[in-house]
C-alpha cells in the first residue's frame, strides 16, 4: 500500500502549492472546439513522430506524419497505429493500404522536423508529400512501399488486420513487421536502439515536437530487488 497523500515525500517542489484545473465531462464538451483537440491531443504525452510511406497502383507515392504508433507483439512483430475517420476525408494512406497492404514507417529526425510536419497539408492525391516537403523515397530489396531515405530508423510492414473502433470510427491498422532497416551505430549490444544517438521526434499534441534524452536505464523489475526510495 502505498503513503497517504499528506505524508508523500515531494521531491521536487510543494505539491500543496501546485494548483490542479479540473475539467469534468459537460465542462470538456463545452471547451472552445480548438482548446479542446489541443488539450485531449497533449493530454497524453509525448508520442513517437513517425511518417507512413505508401503507393497506389498507379505508382503514386504518399506519406502522412503520424504519432498513434503501439507496439503489439515482439515475435512475430507486430505494430499497429490509428487512423482517424474516412466517411467524410479522403485519406490516401488508409486507401493506399487497403489496395497494396504494403507500407513503411519511418523515424521522423528532429533535423528535418519541419519537413515531416507540413506532410499533414491536404495535398490532391496526384501529389507526392515526398516531392512537396523535399524527402527522398527510397525503394529498396524488392519491397513495393517507398521509405524515407533521411530516417534513421525504418520499418517494411504488411496489413494484417484492420480493427473497426466503433466508438469514435476510428481504425487500428495493425500490421506484420517485415524488414526492418537501422543505422549500425544505434543499436547497442542488447538489441535496444539509443533513440537520443538516432535524434528520433517525439509530438505532443499535433504540432509541437520534442527531442528524446535517455534519463536511466534500469534491470528488469523484480519484487524480491526493489530499492529503498
Amino acid at each position: 500500500m502505498g503513503k497517504p497523500f499528506d505524508t508523500l515525500d515531494i521531491i521536487k517542489g510543494d505539491y500543496r502549492n501546485q494548483k490542479m484545473r479540473q475539467y469534468n465531462k459537460e465542462e470538456l464538451e463545452g471547451l472552445e472546439k480548438i482548446f479542446r483537440i489541443n488539450l485531449i491531443n497533449s493530454i497524453t504525452g509525448i508520442k513517437p513522430a513517425n511518417l507512413i510511406g505508401t503507393i497506389d497502383s498507379k505508382k503514386n507515392t504518399n506519406l502522412a506524419i503520424i504519432s498513434s504508433i503501439v507496439h503489439l507483439g515482439s515475435n512475430p512483430g507486430f505494430i499497429g497505429f490509428i487512423m482517424r475517420p474516412t466517411a467524410e476525408i479522403r485519406r490516401h494512406t488508409y486507401q493506399n493500404i487497403l489496395e497494396k497492404e504494403y507500407y513503411t514507417i519511418n523515424h521522423v529526425s528532429t533535423e528535418w522536423i519541419d519537413k515531416a510536419h507540413y506532410t499533414s497539408a491536404k495535398f490532391d492525391k496526384e501529389v507526392s508529400e515526398f516531392d512537396a516537403c523535399k524527402l527522398r523515397a527510397e525503394f529498396k530489396d524488392g519491397f513495393i512501399a517507398p521509405y524515407v531515405a533521411e530516417s534513421p530508423i525504418q520499418i517494411g510492414m504488411r496489413l494484417a488486420e484492420l480493427i473497426d473502433i466503433k466508438s469514435n470510427g476510428t481504425t487500428m491498422i495493425v500490421g506484420n513487421i517485415e524488414h526492418i532497416y537501422i543505422r549500425e551505430n544505434l543499436i547497442t549490444e542488447n538489441g535496444f536502439i539509443d533513440l537520443e544517438s538516432s535524434s528520433s521526434a517525439g509530438i505532443s499534441g499535433l504540432n509541437s515536437y520534442y527531442k528524446m534524452t535517455k534519463l536511466e536505464s534500469f534491470p528488469y523489475a523484480r519484487v524480491e530487488e526493489l530499492p529503498s526510495f
